[in-house]
């Protein structure tokens, strides 16, 4: 197989079907890729059958007659699970190519990237950004690190899912998307927090949605999310305990490399908040936590000090 070879002939693998991967399969399977697909709780793989994805058993099974492996899951010990203990790198074919598109630790990834270079599969890692519009739509941005060549190479399928660009070296596609995760999360949180205000003081938070719309402030963060913030809307299209996972993630990079996140870090305060009053609802939820004032002052006031 060579650059720019790959197209619908091809056969992908897609482990991980959940909120962002059943999505994400679903648009390959629209292309006119052949596609099997694996899921641990096997009902969300079983979805794709209907679009005519192949639901396979085990992992293993997925990949035996793969050129793309597609894993999307939780986190980078996942990630190793699937690939490494389950058996799924041993049974690679001799051209494979893993596509990570998980949110992981940038170390974790050039180990991922050693790992398998050792058995002569090539390895890119490439999370997202978008959430499940994002994935639905094919408009997802995606963030590469590794190989050009591998890059160029899977790069069709990439384009079919959104927007895939290269940043550089293994490693460099999960610290970028980290940084989007920082600049994500606190958006989103100071988005709660204005419309709290707005509200407190008598006004209709939908009317600060309406009239910042084309304005300095607005951003998709605000088309998508303030709206739900409004109607108390929760219902999981981003998991908070996975923005949390990230900037917690984006925190232990930081400091290794001695760069401060004071933002970071209170909203990583207010996501943990949110998660011990309320659960794993929607990230949009995160306007509950300033129903606590009491509470979100203190932290706040400790975070600051």
């Amino acid at each position: 197989m060579t650059a720019n070879s790959m197209g619908p002939s091809e056969k992908i693998a897609f482990l991980g079907t959940g909120l962002m991967g059943e999505r994400q399969a679903r648009v390959l399977l629209r292309a006119g890729y052949r596609l099997n697909a694996w899921n641990r709780t096997r009902e969300k793989a079983r979805r794709l059958s209907r679009d005519g994805a192949t639901v396979a058993e085990s992992a293993v099974d997925a990949v035996r007659d793969a050129d793309v492996v597609i894993t999307m899951l939780a986190n980078g010990d996942a990630v190793h699970e699937v690939l490494f203990n389950q058996g799924v790198a041993d049974s690679l074919q001799a051209h494979s190519t893993v596509v990570d598109m998980s949110s992981i630790r940038p170390d974790e990834a050039l180990d991922h990237a050693r790992l398998l270079g050792r058995r002569g599969v090539a390895y890119l890692e490439a999370p997202v950004s978008g959430g499940t519009s994002g994935a639905e739509n094919g408009t997802l941005a995606i963030m590469c690190g590794g190989d050009p060549r591998v890059f160029e190479r899977v790069s069709p399928v990439l384009r079919c899912m959104g927007r895939p660009v290269l940043i550089g070296a293994h490693g460099l596609g999960q610290l970028t998307k980290l940084a989007n995760q920082m600049i994500v999360g606190t958006t989103i949180g100071v988005i709660a927090e204005a419309l709290s205000l707005v509200e407190k003081g008598g006004a209709d938070p939908a009317k600060l949605i309406e009239v910042l719309a084309g304005g300095y402030a607005d951003s998709t963060i605000l088309r998508l999310d303030a709206q739900r913030m409004v109607d108390r809307d929760v219902r999981i299209r981003g998991r908070s305990s996975t923005q949390l996972k990230d900037l917690n993630n984006a925190l232990r990079v930081a400091q290794q490399a001695g760069s401060p996140t004071p933002y970071t870090e209170l909203t990583a305060q207010l996501f943990s908040m949110l998660l011990q009053e309320h659960g794993d609802i929607d990230h949009s939820g995160i306007v509950l936590a300033f129903a606590h004032n009491a509470s979100l002052s203190r932290e706040s006031q400790a975070a600051i000090s």
